[in-house]
């Protein structure tokens, strides 16, 4: 299972309409994103519009091309666009991917004291 963590930037006079827009995401986005192999996977957006994104999958690789090719992804997508600073193209695939440096479960695992 590998752990993905990603960043983007939403204008902030988008905020309300970001939270509205993923308070009823539309439900074949959802299957989509699930079909893609994604588990566990949460949005975190900061009143500067910081988002912090987090999912779980086999394959990060797999799921976004799953991803890419969907055209209700492709829908989302451009249903979003203009919420994001600086948006070029599909937000899903501009993010900015972060390095895991710390994770609980892995060091008490591997026996840290």
């Amino acid at each position: 299972m590998i752990r993905a963590c990603f960043r983007l930037q939403v204008g902030t006079e988008h905020l309300d309409a970001y939270r509205e827009r993923h308070a009823a995401v539309w439900p074949a986005m959802l299957r989509a994103i699930a079909a893609a192999g994604r588990r566990n996977y949460s949005l975190f957006l900061d009143d500067d519009g910081l988002l912090i994104g987090y999912y779980e999958t086999d394959s990060v690789a797999d799921a976004d091309a799953s991803l890419a090719a969907s055209e209700v992804a492709a829908a989302w997508e451009a249903h979003m666009q203009d919420l994001f600073d600086g948006a070029t193209g599909r937000a899903d695939q501009a993010a900015r991917v972060l390095p895991e440096v710390f994770n609980l479960e892995d060091q008490l695992e591997s026996g840290a004291s």
